[in-house]
């Protein structure tokens, strides 16, 4: 279906240009269905230049420059970082070497926020390298049973 002279789409499904329709993740199902989700224009530019880049990080499914955290960070911080941007796990860094994971299973039942990120980080990883096919990558997760791969260089 085209939908514009330069933008065609697979299914004729167009979300609203609404606040109480379409925000980025109505525009990421929507763009994994083959459709089009407009995002609302009732908030600032800022904002709406992050959930377009919501958006657009989505589309690959492999987040290409993430949002990480230092072991020493407290949990408070760290909760504060996921539910300010929307995301579920964080890689904990010590310079430039992945050192855990934290994510929302690890912070589930915990109620001491004030200890540091490195005392529920998860640090047994799997890892794979940026050549990581589709497949090769759902296998992983489905093996080992956990819901992020991180991909390191």
């Amino acid at each position: 279906t085209r939908l514009t002279r330069d933008l065609e789409i697979n299914i004729p499904l167009v979300s609203a240009a609404m606040d109480s329709v379409t925000m980025s993740k109505t525009a990421i199902v929507m763009a994994q269905c083959g459709g089009i989700g407009f995002i609302h224009k009732n908030m600032s530019v800022a904002e709406q230049a992050l959930e377009v880049e919501r958006v657009k990080k989505s589309e690959s499914g492999m987040i290409l420059n993430p949002i990480t955290l230092p072991p020493d960070e407290k949990l408070s911080s760290a909760i504060e970082v996921m539910e300010k941007n929307d995301i579920s796990g964080v890689p904990v860094t010590e310079g430039k070497k992945l050192v855990g994971i934290l994510t929302h299973r690890d912070l589930r039942f915990e109620k001491n926020l004030n200890q540091p990120v490195a005392s529920l980080m998860t640090r047994k990883l799997i890892t794979v390298s940026e050549k990581v096919t589709l497949e090769e990558a759902k296998d992983l997760l489905h093996k080992h049973r956990i819901e992020k791969l991180l991909v390191v260089d």
